[in-house]
């Protein structure tokens, strides 16, 4: 019996992950609930459940699950992570940049919170300072299609329209989908005229 109820938690989790990954995220999280409640303290299931609560967009609820499973570990970086992308999402941008910034000083090359943190400035309308976090990004994974688009982009919002080509055409060679994203994105309504913009996305 007692070996029964070892082994239950373990098959909860293993469940309630499997549920997350067929994307029913409300049933993964009854779950996880029955797992906290037995131990409230486990920071994997703290952080999966605020995950799961991300995915269905309850991103204040991600946000109290994550900060519950950085008063057990303030420095999982996982959990970090989660909570900048919730925090980003909920549009508490700020909040969000602050905690980049902390992290960033603790793991200076997370290419992964560079690129929350160039996003999050281009929100808020910072886009030279975007610009530098993609440029650090870049350095390391030159061919970053997102990365090369997002620049482009800011670039655009800066008005320097041949650098904008130039990343822009570096997007579409990483990846055909930055044409469409292209065509569509508002940004680059100054270079509907423009003949090397027409080519590359039509």
């Amino acid at each position: 019996m007692s070996a029964q109820n070892k082994e239950s938690p373990k098959s909860d989790l293993d469940q309630a992950n499997q549920l997350f990954m067929k994307k029913r995220f409300k049933d993964a999280i009854y779950l996880y609930d029955k797992i906290l409640h037995s131990n409230p303290d486990q920071l994997e299931v703290l952080n999966n459940k605020g995950y799961a609560l991300s995915k269905s967009g309850d991103y204040k609820e991600a946000i109290i699950c994550y900060d519950r499973a950085l008063d057990i570990d303030p420095l999982d970086r996982s959990v970090l992570v989660n909570k900048i992308s919730a925090l980003r999402k909920l549009g508490n941008y700020n909040d969000a940049i602050e905690q980049c910034d902390k992290m960033l000083k603790i793991f200076p090359d997370d290419n992964i919170v560079l690129y929350h943190k160039e996003r999050i400035l281009y929100s808020l309308g910072r886009y030279q300072d975007s610009i530098l976090c993609c440029d650090k990004i870049l350095k390391d994974h030159p061919g970053n299609g997102d990365v090369l688009f997002d620049k482009s982009c800011s670039l655009s919002m800066l008005e320097k329209f041949e650098e904008t080509m130039n990343f822009l055409e570096k997007a579409v060679t990483a990846g055909k989908q930055f044409k469409i994203k292209a065509k569509k994105n508002k940004v680059f309504e100054k270079l509907q005229e423009n003949d090397r913009f027409q080519k590359l996305v039509n």
